[in-house]
């Protein structure tokens, strides 16, 4: 479904291999220069500069001014990529909203929006969506054949195909192929992914990865789940639940594992009128009556994750997003106790806990950059 003139001329695919490398080059070196892309790949001076002179012409990158202090020679200009070139919509799909992201190729976020879930039927869900992407694309003056596609992100597991598992207020979501069926709302490919994974591809290109090449994320909604980037890439596994954390609790300890849907029920029985993860994350006071002793109560549940990851994955940095308050993910890492036997007075080395600082939707900004990983770089 991938339109005609985002593909290499009489092929079916958007970018070679050797014009991917490339472009990932670029992406993670803004400003990078023509001249210093050879010294970063395996190809001659001359395939570098024919692959950039056709991606310049295909209006997929920007050549702009000459970069200073090369040192002699022909000036060569920096690049960068062209963000109106095309636009994707990322949609995560969590149990009491549903996050919209508009992006172009160059990663800059055109617009976001929130869809209420509560009471909707999945149709009108969809429906709604698309009138907010429709508005988004009218304030942008975004032309319609410039959106590349759609990521979706929705919580739950993986299943096959574009099947996931959801928590029970998504059961109208679960175990049908959604690839299919939101293309079909939108006219345009889709590519569908767990709402932590895609939590963990926005803070591999916008947050913590910038810096670090290996981390866990771990996503807080509803339920609880997560990702893992390893060397920058996110890290699938063999059946397409690398990174789904909950899985290593008992049907005993399931209830003490940091859902945040415990926690809200824990601070509506305490009397604090909390209706939503959305509104928690928004209004979360550490004070209230009841949130220390949730954190109390999951602690040891937590402390064998964090000490599981640390062990098995060996991350350089464990990173707290989702939909958590970051007060409450501090309350968590003041709380965190590493197993850690020294011997001959060395400790092994542990991972770094960051507490996540994308303000916004991150599984809707993963969800909208994902069809350009998948495609272009």
């Amino acid at each position: 479904m991938i339109a005609a003139r985002f593909l290499r001329a009489n092929e079916a695919v958007v970018v070679s291999s050797n014009e991917r490398k490339i472009l990932q080059l670029i992406w993670r070196n803004p400003g990078i220069s023509r001249s210093e892309i050879t010294g970063h790949t395996d190809l001659t001076q001359q395939s570098v500069h024919r692959i950039l002179d056709q991606l310049a012409e295909r209006g997929i990158i920007l050549l702009g001014s000459a970069k200073p202090g090369l040192g002699r020679g022909q000036p060569s200009p920096m690049l960068r990529l062209n963000g109106d070139h095309a636009y994707a919509c990322g949609i995560s799909v969590n149990t009491d909203v549903i996050g919209i992201c508009i992006m172009d190729l160059a990663g800059r976020t055109l617009g976001e929006r929130e869809v209420p879930l509560r009471e909707l039927t999945m149709n009108q869900a969809l429906q709604l969506v698309k009138q907010q992407v429709a508005d988004l694309k009218r304030q942008n003056d975004l032309a319609d054949e410039n959106l590349f596609g759609i990521g979706l992100a929705i919580a739950g597991y993986h299943v096959d195909g574009t099947r996931h598992n959801a928590p029970l207020p998504l059961h109208e979501w679960s175990l049908i192929e959604l690839g299919p069926l939101v293309a079909g709302v939108f006219d345009r490919p889709v590519w569908v992914i767990n709402g932590g994974k895609s939590g963990a591809i926005a803070e591999s290109m916008f947050g913590a990865g910038r810096f670090v090449r290996h981390f866990a994320y771990l996503s807080f909604n509803y339920g609880f789940g997560g990702g893992v980037i390893s060397d920058g890439e996110l890290l699938q596994g063999g059946n397409g639940n690398a990174g789904e954390f909950s899985g290593m609790f008992d049907d005993v300890e399931t209830e003490r594992r940091p859902a945040l849907q415990y926690l809200i029920d824990r601070l509506n029985r305490n009397g604090v009128n909390v209706p939503s993860i959305h509104y928690m994350r928004r209004n979360f006071e550490r004070d209230w009556p009841g949130v220390s002793e949730w954190v109390e109560e999951i602690t040891p549940a937590y402390n064998r994750l964090v000490n599981a990851i640390r062990a098995t994955i060996d991350p350089q940095a464990i990173v707290f997003g989702g939909q958590i308050p970051p007060d409450l993910a501090r309350m968590m890492i003041e709380r965190t106790q590493i197993f850690d036997r020294p011997r001959y007075g060395v400790r092994r080395a542990g991972p770094k806990m960051i507490v996540s600082e994308i303000p916004s939707d991150a599984p809707a900004m993963g969800a909208a950059i994902m069809p350009f990983r998948r495609s272009f770089y």
